[in-house]
């Protein structure tokens, strides 16, 4: 049993590092589209600038790596929340993992996410002073649907894989004009199926863990003419409990949780996040994070709050990740957290 759990972890391993590899190779042209996949929704992980590879955080590992639903303790998590993003762009998102027959065989797992872009007026060319005439209105939508699965394979070894069903839909847009001078209209939508997947090994040593994933494994998705891949990222995290290291400070009563993540992206430069999460008898929690580099997302702050009632355990998270340029509005993340 010992020496196939070995297989099966060198195995995955593998794998990740194979596909991390190959679009390593890869010249970094800013092609990729479906953007909205790369958008940390949680407010706890965002407040931690979406360290969370190598942590287990139920529902919400979903959206970072889907092993860190594996060793969920309650029967149902859900996590929801609202992102309100630049230009008035908001997403709303959910995860719920669910933990059938004592947990005997894994985890399951769904989440969803959506994205309004606003409204926009569309105009076709005219030769008159304006140089365009309006044709209506249209609303570019976006949304994932996933279904995913977690097991712990030993104590120290977890895995997970997700599939998502991902849609954009840039609206109606006039393509053509009859002889009637009647508007003729084509809907610029598309769809594709992507894959996620990795890995948590907790070393052994006070609460080290390591973690691996790839997100967004895909094929290459097109639009009418035009074809682009989606944003795949491969991250490697690590994180500790640094007050481990420090005997007499009560673990019940404080922790100071560090985590760091390397990310290696498809479509710009690889990237640095730090995290560090202050929490106070397991109810209050104080967040930072930063990313090096980037030249759009400042620093990042947040604050968690959790409580128990009856055999249900509620949480809010809220996170505020300041801009770094004056072009675009600071971000605010709300997330609403519940489990029995």
């Amino acid at each position: 049993m010992e020496k196939n759990l070995k297989q099966t972890v060198i195995t995955f391993f593998i794998i990740l590092t194979s596909v991390s590899f190959t679009f390593g190779q890869q010249q970094k042209l800013a092609q990729t589209g479906m953007k909205f996949l790369s958008l940390p929704l949680d407010a706890r992980g965002s407040g931690l600038s979406s360290s969370l590879t190598s942590l287990d955080d139920g529902a919400a590992s979903m959206f970072y790596n889907p092993a860190g639903m594996a060793r969920l303790d309650d029967l149902t998590n859900v996590s929801l929340g609202r992102v309100n993003y630049i230009a008035d762009i908001n997403y709303n998102y959910a995860s719920a993992s669910f933990v059938p027959f004592n947990g005997n065989y894994g985890v399951l797992g769904v989440s969803f996410e959506s994205v309004d872009y606003g409204t926009f007026l569309g105009t076709i060319r005219a030769d008159n002073t304006q140089g365009y005439v309006d044709v209506g209105t249209f609303s570019p939508t976006a949304m994932a649907f996933g279904i995913g699965y977690a097991k712990a394979l030993s104590e120290k070894f977890s895995v997970g894989g997700i599939v998502k069903y991902v849609a954009q839909s840039l609206g109606s847009s006039v393509v053509n004009v009859n002889s009637s001078g009647n508007y003729l209209w084509e809907q610029s939508k598309t769809n594709v199926l992507a894959f996620d997947f990795g890995l948590i090994y907790k070393t052994g040593f006070k609460s080290l863990d390591f973690g691996m994933d790839v997100k967004n494994f895909a094929r290459e998705v097109r639009y009418i003419n035009e074809s682009f891949q989606l944003p795949l990222v491969f991250n490697i995290g690590v994180s500790m409990n640094v007050f481990d290291l420090v005997p007499e400070i009560n673990e019940d009563m404080h922790s100071f949780l560090i985590s760091i993540d390397a990310s290696h992206p498809r479509d710009y430069p690889e990237q640095l996040s730090f995290g560090g999460e202050y929490t106070f008898m397991k109810l209050v929690s104080l967040r930072v994070g930063y990313i090096f580099p980037t030249d759009i997302q400042g620093v990042s702050a947040g604050l968690g709050i959790k409580h128990s009632f009856s055999g249900y355990d509620f949480a809010f998270d809220y996170s505020y990740t300041s801009s770094s340029t004056q072009d675009f509005s600071n971000v605010q993340r709300f997330t609403f957290t519940f489990a029995f």
